[in-house]
């Protein structure tokens, strides 16, 4: 699977922020750098978790040298069905530390697409969230020859399982501390032996026309495109962002887990898709990546806000988005802001336009991005009249 990509044609970014030209090469060179600090929180239960790069860097050690153990070659391939979690990163950056290739399945397919993507891909490990998907990949194994292995990473409901083919993700790891002790250096092998123009990740189309077909992205393909996203979208360990968008596509792939990566940027994942906005406003984060259907919730939330409002808060909101909407306009349109104007905007946001920020919970936001699908022109007019906090560009 070498040689999959040509990066010759690609120039070469020169303000680098973190060394290594493939995934795994920065990943480690991040845990090395950044020890304990903070890179990931999950919410369970309601309980929020922290884990720093240090801490990261031991589960995904333990968790590659577990593969290793089950005999996984470089450049074969694993495969994880799940919800986004913290468990989905170390997975991912487990398989590539191994020197293999990373797929992900949506969790909302069903047992026959599982079956499909991991015979296309050629899977032999299969990283599973919980019960219900286990149940999917049991289904359908008989029909995959190739798969050795079924990683779960909640046991919940399993503990009297007595499968050969099906372990935890806590087993997993207590065969990497074994595999550890018996060849410490096989890890860091894997990693000098990954070239950026192997193939890293597949991502699946739809299947829309026809069946669904594996996109190929190399390593050097990756890394490169974060560091020219830092180039116009610069972010910090002192960033705060949200993953919740399914993992397995590749705009959160890149915005949600290898950006940050890059970055140091802290990643939170929320309970589940359902308390994103509950989460948001918890989080307040600094950069947000939604997709289109996200940012229409929340102006419903807003305009639902509204209506309930009194007569005064409603014509104090005309106002304020009216004043928003003359800034966003001669923004748009490259004109000078008078200091009348931008003091009737200081007044807006003060009276109006920051408490929608905070309803929202994006109120601390540098970058609100969206993508993966079409949006309303008329949506991203009302977020740059609303949700604006200054008159420059891109704020």
């Amino acid at each position: 699977m070498s040689n999959l990509w040509d990066l010759t044609h690609i120039k070469p970014v020169t303000d680098i922020v973190l060394a290594g030209d493939t995934i795994p090469a920065m990943f480690w060179n991040a845990v090395r750098d950044r020890a304990d600090s903070v890179w990931m929180r999950q919410k369970d239960f309601g309980i929020w978790r922290s884990w720093s790069w240090s801490h990261t860097g031991t589960i995904v050690r333990e968790l590659a040298h577990g593969l290793i153990a089950l005999g996984m070659q470089p450049r074969d391939t694993a495969s994880i069905l799940g919800n986004t979690s913290a468990e989905w990163v170390w997975a991912d950056l487990a398989i590539l530390s191994a020197g293999a290739v990373s797929n992900g399945i949506y969790p909302t397919d069903a047992a026959s697409q599982v079956q499909y993507l991991c015979e296309d891909s050629g899977t032999r490990v299969l990283f599973v969230e919980d019960e219900e998907q286990l149940d999917k990949a049991l289904e359908v194994r008989a029909q995959l020859p190739r798969l050795e292995k079924i990683v779960v990473f909640d046991m919940e409901g399993l503990r009297d399982l007595q499968d050969p083919m099906v372990i935890s993700l806590d087993a997993l790891r207590e065969l990497g501390r074994a595999h550890i002790e018996q060849d410490p250096g096989a890890l860091e092998q894997r990693v000098a032996g990954c070239k950026a123009d192997e193939l890293a990740i597949l991502v699946y189309t739809s299947g829309t026309t026809g069946k669904p077909k594996g996109g190929m992205h190399s390593h050097g393909a990756l890394t490169y495109m974060v560091h020219a996203y830092n180039r116009f979208l610069p972010q910090t360990g002192r960033d705060e962002r949200m993953c919740f968008l399914p993992l397995c596509h590749i705009a959160e792939r890149i915005a949600g887990e290898y950006f940050p990566l890059y970055t140091g940027s802290i990643v939170n994942f929320v309970e589940n898709p359902e308390t994103v906005p509950e989460n948001i406003r918890e989080i307040q984060p600094t950069v947000f990546f939604a997709v289109p259907r996200v940012w229409e919730k929340f102006y419903s939330g807003v305009m639902i806000g509204l209506k309930e409002a009194s007569r005064l808060q409603q014509a104090t909101y005309g106002w304020a988005i009216g004043v928003g909407t003359t800034i966003a306009d001669k923004v748009l349109a490259g004109q000078p802001i008078d200091g009348v104007l931008k003091a009737k905007f200081r007044v807006a946001r003060w009276v109006a336009l920051d408490n929608v920020r905070k309803l929202i919970g994006i109120h601390r936001a540098r970058f609100l991005l969206t993508g993966a699908a079409p949006i309303s022109a008329d949506l991203v007019r009302w977020y740059r009249r609303s949700a604006c906090r200054c008159w420059k560009h891109g704020a």
